[in-house]
């Protein structure tokens, strides 16, 4: 079987496609988004190769016209053009229509010689992201450019195989996301007993800082990021879980005191504000993230769910220009509701089980990564014939 080799620039050339950067600031501005719209894709919503839509922008039907040619067509890859340049995601049926935002680009090439689940499979392919990294500009914020995709090297087998390749791959993907749907339905159920708990009992407001403790993540720096050891967790893996191509560090120098396991509450105070329960193995804290430690054992599970619903009022006690954290001074002033000692034990009784589930799930998902990651470059390089 033969396996063609060429550039995504040299394809487009000879078949047809394109790569497109997302519109400028001077066609979109700050003004123009709203509540309700059509979603415009940006970097942050790219997480663990998926596009997110909790924090997603949005724009009218007049500006989304006004723009069309950055909307998305089924199949686009869609990567960030500056900054965690590493990230990419695929449009799927249900993103169809949307933009490609501002600090993206999307890939386009013609399906009826790349096909495109091959080509983002491709992508997560470790030489092909080192090989991006190295060609990206800028010494504080990598940036990516059409040029430097173009010169990107795409090696392909005919499309039966790219296809079937991206079908093996993908079942791998599709029990992963159905796990965390229904870790997404599990945490939804805990979450509507905690609501109920706040609306039917007596409880004290009582100031985060006086119910936790907090532990900063360790400072590491770039040269203590490894390729074996415990997995460095960042905001990018609480939000996607632990990947292959995460950090990691054999912690022989780190104090133990920032080692996490299953079932810690995890506070990220910047960039990006949120709670988050720990569910994929031990590890070792970054900085930039607290490990939230209740000062009563029994107030643990009620202690997250209770994050979780005060995180508005922690994004409104946040500042900075570029950036949003939180001072550690001002985590006193968000209060919580904290009601009797026994009624956080039933709680942390009735939640244990679901909990648990989130964890045997998560570590699912983390399995499941681990084998489709070994397959990958054995499938791309015809090691493994399909």
């Amino acid at each position: 079987m033969k396996w063609e080799k060429s550039t995504l620039g040299e394809l487009i050339k000879s078949y047809g496609g394109k790569i497109q950067t997302g519109p400028f600031g001077s066609q979109l501005h700050q003004h123009d988004y709203k509540s309700e719209g059509i979603p415009v894709v940006m970097p942050k919503d790219i997480i663990n190769d998926r596009i997110e839509t909790g924090s997603i922008a949005r724009i009218n039907d007049d500006d989304a016209d006004r723009l069309r040619k950055h909307k998305l067509n089924i199949g686009d890859l869609v990567l960030p053009r500056r900054g965690d340049i590493n990230k990419r995601a695929i449009c799927k049926p249900e993103n169809e229509g949307w933009l490609c935002g501002t600090g993206c680009l999307k890939i386009r090439l013609n399906d009826e010689i790349v096909d495109p689940n091959y080509l983002y499979y491709y992508f997560t392919l470790s030489q092909v992201v080192k090989s991006i990294l190295n060609k990206a500009i800028g010494s504080t914020m990598l940036n990516l450019s059409g040029a430097i995709l173009s010169s990107t090297e795409l090696v392909y087998p005919p499309l039966p195989t790219q296809r079937n390749i991206a079908s093996i791959l993908s079942a791998y993907d599709d029990l992963i996301e159905n796990n965390m749907k229904r870790i997404k339905l599990l945490e939804e159920k805990a979450f509507l007993r905690y609501k109920q708990i706040v609306r039917e009992e007596k409880f004290q407001l009582k100031a985060f800082n006086k119910v936790a403790d907090y532990i900063n993540g360790y400072p590491f720096k770039p040269k203590d990021w490894k390729e074996e050891g415990l997995p460095i967790i960042k905001i990018k893996e609480l939000k996607g879980g632990v990947q292959n191509n995460t950090p990691r560090n054999d912690g022989e120098n780190v104090p133990e005191k920032y080692l996490i396991e299953n079932k810690d509450i995890l506070f990220a105070w910047s960039a990006s504000i949120g709670a988050y329960l720990w569910a994929s193995g031990k590890a070792i804290l970054n900085q930039h993230i607290f490990n939230v430690k209740p000062f009563d054992k029994e107030l643990h599970n009620w202690l997250y769910f209770s994050l979780l619903e005060r995180i508005p009022d922690f994004i409104n006690l946040s500042n900075g220009a570029t950036m949003q954290h939180i001072k550690k001074s001002a985590l006193g002033m968000v209060f919580l509701p904290i009601p009797p000692k026994k009624v956080c034990e039933e709680f942390q009784k009735e939640t244990e089980p679901i909990l648990n589930l989130i964890v045997n799930l998560n570590q699912q998902n983390t399995k499941l990564r681990e084998a489709r990651d070994i397959l990958l470059p054995k499938l791309m390089n015809g090691q493994i014939e399909v």
